[in-house]
């Protein structure tokens, strides 16, 4: 009787402990996962290859897909769609950039829009290559929110909350620790308030470091999939090139 007593004990004992992870600890296991906070260092550049579909109103629009990444948190993403089986004029490129204090949206077809407020807010709090990897230093808060259902797994919640900013919701895979998902308020002069979703997937190791080679972005007005095909690590990226022309 002594020793069930004793088992039951030390069974609950270590369910507790493993409910009892901090959300320092699943941040830590993260960053092992992805290949060590070594490997994510040694990362200065990220430039990206491949294809995107859009989907506005049940429209579809497919084209290639390129971005670019620099240390600490500069971004670019090239998109350009045909719009004559639609019914356009014909190229529409898009051309997002941001260079660590300013952002701007290019678009051939409907002109330039800088990116203000809440975005750009957003924008700044990125950082390449994870924005883990010093979430103290840039004034992240994190914080260990209950599991979520999302098919059959039970996700890790992580909110990470900036001083400035929108809060993002992260969601680990248990299994593996790599992110599953973002959920992130946004606000815009154009749409008001709305949630932005981020699906990763299709992991893959490269110089080290696992990279999702596919990415589903959704808001209320679109749907944006892309599919990577080719992944380069520190190439020389030019400050220029993140900055309006």
């Amino acid at each position: 009787m002594r020793r069930h007593a004793s088992l039951i004990f030390f069974l609950a004992a270590l369910t507790g402990f493993a409910r009892a992870q901090s959300a320092d600890e699943i941040i830590d296991k993260h960053i092992a996962a992805v290949g060590g906070r070594a490997a994510l260092q040694k990362l200065t550049t990220r430039h990206s290859t491949g294809t995107a579909t859009i989907t506005v109103q049940g429209m579809d629009l497919s084209g290639p897909f390129e971005s670019f990444a620099k240390a600490p948190n500069k971004s670019r993403v090239l998109l350009k769609f045909d719009t004559t089986a639609l019914g356009g004029p014909g190229e529409m490129v898009i051309d997002q950039r941001f260079d660590g204090a300013n952002g701007i949206a290019m678009n051939s077809m409907q002109g330039d829009t800088p990116i203000t407020g809440n975005q750009l807010e957003n924008m700044r709090n990125n950082a390449f290559p994870s924005s883990m990897l010093n979430y103290k230093e840039k004034g992240l808060t994190p914080q260990l929110l209950p599991r979520e259902k999302a098919g059959d797994k039970e996700l890790i919640v992580v909110q990470f909350t900036p001083k400035v900013g929108s809060a993002v919701r992260v969601y680990f895979d248990p299994a593996t620790y790599l992110i599953a998902k973002t959920v992130t308020k946004v606000s815009s002069a154009e749409m008001g308030d709305y949630e932005q979703t981020v699906v990763f997937s299709d992991y893959r190791t490269v110089d080290g470091v696992k990279v999702a080679f596919q990415t589903v972005n959704t808001t209320p007005s679109q749907v944006v999939n892309v599919k990577i095909a080719k992944i380069e690590h520190n190439v020389a990226l030019d400050d220029a090139m993140f900055m309006k022309k």
